[in-house]
């Protein structure tokens, strides 16, 4: 404690910041509202020096295209594409199937194949160049945007992120999903205004704004982006005002994990 308590407050860059990228309880509004505002978002940070991380593999399958395109080098295209070989191994001996998604909740929320939640979910990653590949909970030590192999299940993947080295997760909803991560603090984005309506005291942004015609992506990235800044700087999530997260460490344990 006494070595704690000579650490002081200072000033420092944006380039300390490490996001964790999620989607949970995703619906049709995910990859027109909140998973691209939180992309330019995303863009932001990474011109500012930060890191981004990309994960649930399961849920980008049938959009690797579009991140192979923006590799930085042909290794790391070959990598991620390694990794979407590797699921569809494990999926295959454990009897399951890759295109057996979205979830019934997902469904519900009027998402009908994987391949529109795929290209919804990979919209959360801007659009700059893929800098690396991780596996699950490894250490990120490259600068921008990077993906990071993880099952879609939401709290093992988010676990992998922070122990790799997210600072802070940003999670996108349009069902409610309630999520709060320690020891990195979660913001959550909705995807329409009546989710926000609904949970206002648990949603840290309303992403719904851009479906009601009100504002723009570009216009809510920036203000998304400004609030990672104030949550970085100490400003407490709705998540760590309500206590959410002591319970969400869940590492990817043995047997079948999506």
């Amino acid at each position: 404690m006494p070595e704690a308590n000579k650490v002081k407050r200072e000033t420092c860059p944006a380039s300390h910041i490490t996001l964790g990228l999620q989607c949970g309880g995703s619906d049709g509004y995910s990859g027109i509202s909140a998973n691209p505002a939180l992309g330019a978002a995303v863009d932001i940070l990474v011109r500012n020096g930060g890191t981004a991380i990309l994960s649930e593999t399961p849920e980008i399958y049938g959009a690797e295209h579009l991140l192979t395109r923006r590799a930085a080098s042909r290794a790391v295209g070959e990598k991620l594409i390694e990794r979407i070989r590797w699921w569809e191994d494990y999926t295959a001996k454990l009897g399951g199937d890759m295109n057996n998604n979205p979830s019934p909740g997902n469904k519900a929320g009027g998402l009908t194949t994987i391949l529109e939640k795929s290209l919804g979910a990979a919209a959360k990653g801007g659009t700059t160049a893929l800098m690396a590949v991780y596996k699950y909970a490894e250490p990120v030590s490259a600068r921008g945007f990077v993906f990071m192999d993880t099952p879609g299940y939401d709290p093992v993947s988010a676990t992998g992120q922070v122990a790799g080295g997210a600072n802070m997760i940003c999670f996108t909803t349009g069902r409610g999903s309630a999520y709060g991560c320690k020891p990195s603090p979660s913001l959550k984005l909705a995807t329409n205004t009546a989710l926000w309506n609904r949970q206002e005291e648990d949603m840290d942004i309303n992403c719904g704004v851009i479906v009601d015609g009100k504002a723009s992506i570009q216009d809510v990235g920036q203000q998304f982006f400004e609030l990672i800044l104030k949550t970085a700087s100490g400003q407490p999530s709705k998540s760590e005002i309500f206590g959410y997260g002591d319970d969400e460490f869940a590492p990817w344990v043995l047997g079948p994990t999506m």
